[in-house]
């Protein structure tokens, strides 16, 4: 544990609250991808079944069953409690063409050909991915709310800090991870664009929009 992974899990469990608490209080899911939000379940659960099999410390068990928890508690909000608010007009972004591909190359490119890498692979590449039904309902929209931007701005940067963390690891600890760090810089790009319009627009007050 350095600094950069424990605010990088900060930053990633403050996105979390802040879409739950958003839409608890609105009593609406208006704006927010439901389609993304069950992909990352899905990465949360493949990733962490190692919940059942081996026990690292009270932090790390801690912060996999909250990941889980809330995120099922997302998607239930979304699709179930405030499914007459949810815009699926909006939110059709195929994700077929990034479950599939995923778990074609998780089965080619992994660490060890057992279930639980190849699962625990899965997740990687998907949660590199997983966002993008969320942008790409923002760009047929045209703009977003900015309790949501914040939410993808805190998202974003807790993959740029465990970056960093892979960097920090890398010189001290002699870590390297390519399956990890290739995934998470495919996913910190995918945010670059997000975050110049979030402190040029949203930091200074202004609506966020994308082009459509």
């Amino acid at each position: 544990m350095n600094v950069f992974r424990l605010t990088g899990d900060l930053s990633h469990l403050a996105a979390i609250i802040i879409l739950l608490l958003k839409i608890w209080k609105t009593r609406s899911c208006a704006g927010i991808s439901g389609k993304s939000q069950l992909l990352f379940g899905l990465v949360f659960t493949t990733r962490y079944l190692d919940l059942f099999t081996s026990f690292i410390s009270l932090y790390n068990t801690s912060m996999k069953l909250i990941y889980v928890a809330c995120s099922y508690a997302t998607v239930y909000l979304i699709y179930m409690k405030f499914k007459a608010t949810y815009d699926g007009n909006h939110d059709t972004f195929r994700i077929e063409f990034l479950v599939v591909p995923v778990g074609g190359l998780s089965f080619l490119v992994n660490h060890d050909f057992s279930p639980l890498e190849i699962l625990w692979t899965f997740s990687i590449y998907l949660e590199s991915v997983a966002i993008l039904p969320q942008l790409f309902m923002i760009s047929k929209t045209g703009e977003a709310e900015t309790i949501t931007t914040h939410y993808l701005f805190f998202l974003g940067l807790y993959r740029a800090l465990y970056l960093i963390n892979w960097i920090w690891r890398y010189y001290f600890e002699g870590f390297f991870d390519l399956i990890a760090v290739v995934a998470g810089v495919v996913q910190t790009i995918l945010y670059c664009d997000f975050f110049y319009l979030y402190v040029t627009k949203v930091l200074k007050g202004k609506k966020l929009s994308l082009p459509a």
